[in-house]
């Protein structure tokens, strides 16, 4: 914060809020993106602005306000009151590109992000499993290897436009929604008088 620079900080359980040297309680916005996609824990302390993304959030009961995360065409909406759109428990597009770990353990990756893979090639293994590519493409997203993963859960993906400088930019929906954000913090500034 010295440096000028927004700090960023991957705190799960929001255990930073009880830290009165790191935070003050009237000007810490939180951005809760874990994406749980059920209804979170309330957090420990009250901030002014708790700003939810996606299903399990409902705006003016566990956050302030909610951004809409389902490609739509509400897709980066804020919502004062209520929730956005359900969670559908299908990923977006063809439902083979997403990666699930095959096993509980870590990820060895054989393949970088932005590396080309053909169909039944290789891309990683979690203990023995192997996981393989489901279509010729290019692999967009890998989970750390540090991360421990369980069975099932998403750790990847291949795009299959098969253009790996697409790997460089930020999506359409990842814009939409870090606009939505943008737009509740620029709101409640307004509204506190400290943005005009």
């Amino acid at each position: 914060m010295e440096a000028g620079e927004i700090p960023v900080l991957i705190d799960p359980q929001a255990n930073i809020l009880r830290n009165q040297f790191l935070t003050s309680p009237h000007f810490t916005f939180i951005v809760d993106g874990r994406l749980l996609k059920t209804e979170p824990e309330p957090l420990p302390l009250e901030v002014p602005l708790h700003i939810g993304l996606g299903p399990g959030f409902t705006a003016g009961e566990n956050c302030h306000a909610v951004i809409e995360t389902r490609r739509s065409h509400t897709l980066g909406r804020v919502y004062w009151q209520g929730a956005t759109q359900p969670d559908s428990r299908e990923p977006e597009g063809d439902p083979r590109r997403v990666l699930r770990a095959p096993a509980p353990g870590f990820v060895e990756p054989f393949k970088d992000i932005g590396d080309s893979c053909r169909e039944g090639e290789r891309i990683a293994k979690v203990g023995d499993a192997a996981i393989l590519s489901p279509f010729d493409g290019v692999l967009r997203g890998l989970i750390h290897p540090r991360v421990e993963v369980t069975e099932g859960m998403k750790i990847g993906d291949v795009d299959p436009r098969n253009d790996p400088s697409l790997c460089r930019l930020i999506s359409d929906k990842s814009l939409a929604v870090a606009g939505g954000v943008l737009e509740a913090v620029f709101v409640k500034l307004r509204e506190d008088n400290r943005y005009t």
